[in-house]
């Protein structure tokens, strides 16, 4: 008897930055088994690809891409019309579908900027979402858009412009991240890089634009980039996956803004002082303005799946190094 995958009510959803590229014209249809796909990426005339995350939810459970039986135009796409996504939808429901589906197709990282020392670095626009978790969960407003920089700064980056590397993984290469750095230490490395480049628009992100980005510019995502738990091993190198070690950057995929490793690898300093979060709805937070510990994010190669959440805060004396601990920058525009 021949099955078929019925899909009662499909909701399409899109979403795109402000700034960038941006799926246009999607359309959903129902070819036998296989649901087909199809969208225009729109984007800036200096702009040829973007990276575009399918997710589809069904009964409430949402599913990316890693999870899936997809073919066609995702992951990094070049600008154009008629773009095509194949889902083979029994190879994934053997029994077909008889309940809501949802179909979010978004084109992430926006226009993007890179410096003389290789750090690449995507646009992230304004928005609010909700921070924190369970009781702690709070309004945050971020009001400006902002640079993040797409991975964890480098070693080789690190060497540019200190003259010295200290991580402990050397020999995992240049393009693995710095470790056995301080937050203080930082913050000479941001000097000397707005130095260089002569600026000063260099400095670590807020504890709420680290989490926000995080979250795929706010979204209900538990980790970067995902919500299943099984699927994290696409996103992030953790205890479960990494050797014992960390690995070079930008070889998981990206959260849905285009950034690499925000949970896992390395955890990455905040520039935040660490403290109980505000009760009500705030806007920009920046943090109490002293304390004695220090904000980190992410989680790390060392780390199980809960220390890696996008929620998850930890914390260390600003002159704490550690073999498991990077960070990453911010650029304001």
């Amino acid at each position: 008897m021949k099955r078929t995958a019925w899909i009662i009510l499909v909701m399409v959803l899109w979403a795109a930055s402000a700034f960038g590229a941006e799926v246009t014209n999607l359309r959903i249809v129902q070819e036998g088994g296989r649901g087909v796909f199809t969208y225009d990426l729109t984007a800036e005339a200096d702009e040829q690809e973007a990276v575009v995350a399918v997710t589809v939810t069904v009964a409430g459970k949402s599913y990316d891409a890693r999870d899936l039986h997809l073919e066609g135009d995702f992951g990094k796409v070049r600008s154009g019309k008629g773009k095509r996504i194949t889902w083979n939808i029994l190879q994934d429901f053997p029994k077909g579908l008889r309940a809501d589906v949802d179909v979010d197709v978004t084109a992430g990282g926006g226009p993007s900027i890179a410096n003389t020392t290789g750090m690449k670095f995507v646009l992230i626009p304004a928005g609010s979402f909700m921070m924190g978790e369970g009781s702690e969960m709070h309004q945050v407003t971020i009001s400006k858009p902002f640079y993040m920089q797409t991975t964890e700064v480098t070693q080789g980056q690190w060497q540019r412009v200190m003259g010295s590397n200290p991580s402990h993984f050397k020999d995992c290469g240049d393009d693995c991240p710095v470790e056995q750095v301080s937050w203080n230490d930082v913050q000479e490395f941001i000097r000397k890089l707005n130095g260089l480049e002569g600026t000063d628009k260099y400095r670590l992100p807020t504890e709420a634009q680290w989490e926000y980005a995080a979250r795929s510019g706010g979204k209900k995502e538990e980790w970067a980039g995902t919500s299943n738990e099984s699927s994290l091993g696409n996103y992030a190198w953790y205890d479960a996956n990494s050797g014992s070690k960390t690995h070079p950057v930008a070889r998981k995929q990206p959260n849905g803004l285009g950034l690499f490793d925000m949970s896992g690898n390395v955890w990455e300093w905040v520039q935040d002082w660490y403290a109980g979060y505000p009760s009500g709805s705030v806007t920009d937070p920046s943090g109490p303005s002293s304390g004695s510990l220090r904000v980190n994010r992410g989680g790390s190669w060392v780390s199980n799946a809960s220390f890696c959440r996008s929620a998850n805060r930890g914390y260390h004396d600003p002159g704490y190094r550690d073999v498991s601990l990077g960070f990453r920058l911010l650029r304001t525009r």
